[in-house]
C-alpha cells in the first residue's frame, strides 16, 4: 500500500481546503469507496492507495483469529478498513483493524466509530512504513489508544505497543511468527503470530 500526503501527486488530487486545514466535514464529502483510504491528522489529509492482496489477507486473518472468536464471545465487536474512527487529532483514521470493548460499545454510534479504540493493528508493508511507523504511532499515542499493534507483512512480524501511565507507548513488544499472543484487552484470545501471514495465495507486496 502506498500512503502519501494529499495533493503531493497530481493523479490524486481532490479539491479542498490547504494542507493543515482539513476537517471531518471536509471528510465526509470525499469520495469514499474509490478504493482509496482517506484520513486526517491534524488536518492534513492522508490517501492511501488500494491495498495488495496480502495487505488485505493479513487484515482478514486478524479478523478470524482476534476479531470473531471475541465477538462471538461477546467480548467487544472490531472493525477494518472502511471504518473511520475519530479520535482526538484524527478526523478520521481508518485503521486495517480495531477492536472495542463490550462494555464501551456506546462510542459506536452514527456510523463511525466516535472515541478511541481499545486495540489498533495496522499493517505495514514498504509504501507505508513511515506513516504507520511514524505518523500514526504519534497520533496514536496522542490519542491514548491504550495498545498499538504493527503487523509486518515484509518481516512477518507483529510489534506491539502499550500506553504507559505517562501517555507515552513504552518499548515494542516484537513478536516472531512461532511466537503465541494475546492483546491486553483479550487476554484469554491467543494465536500465533506466523498464523496472521500463513496460507496467502499472493503474497507480492
Amino acid at each position: 500500500m502506498v500512503t502519501f500526503a494529499m495533493l503531493t501527486d497530481d493523479k490524486l488530487r481532490v479539491r479542498g481546503p490547504k494542507q493543515g486545514q482539513w476537517t471531518r466535514a471536509d471528510w465526509e464529502t470525499l469520495p469514499h469507496g474509490d478504493g482509496n483510504r482517506y484520513e486526517i491528522i491534524e488536518g492534513y489529509l492522508y490517501v492511501s492507495t488500494s491495498p495488495s492482496l496480502f495487505h488485505n489477507w493479513v487484515i482478514n486473518s486478524l479478523a478470524m483469529l482476534v476479531g470473531i472468536p471475541a465477538l462471538k464471545r461477546g467480548l467487544g465487536y472490531y472493525g477494518t478498513i472502511e471504518v473511520g474512527v475519530f479520535m482526538p487529532g484524527t478526523q478520521p483514521v481508518q485503521p486495517d483493524f480495531f477492536f472495542v470493548r463490550a462494555e464501551r460499545a456506546a462510542i459506536m454510534h452514527d456510523r463511525h466509530v466516535n472515541g478511541v479504540p481499545d486495540l489498533i493493528v495496522e499493517v505495514v508493508s514498504p509504501g507505508n512504513r513511515a506513516h504507520d511507523l511514524e505518523t500514526k504511532f504519534l497520533a496514536y499515542e496522542q490519542a491514548g489508544v491504550p495498545e498499538y499493534g504493527i503487523a509486518d507483512a515484509l518481516l512477518r512480524q507483529l510489534k506491539v505497543y502499550r500506553l504507559r501511565e505517562d501517555g507515552r507507548y513504552g518499548e515494542a513488544q516484537t513478536l516472531g511468527r512461532d511466537d503465541s499472543f494475546a492483546f491486553a484487552c483479550l487476554p484469554d484470545i491467543v494465536f500465533r503470530v506466523g498464523d496472521i501471514f500463513d496460507g496467502a495465495p499472493d503474497t507480492t507486496l
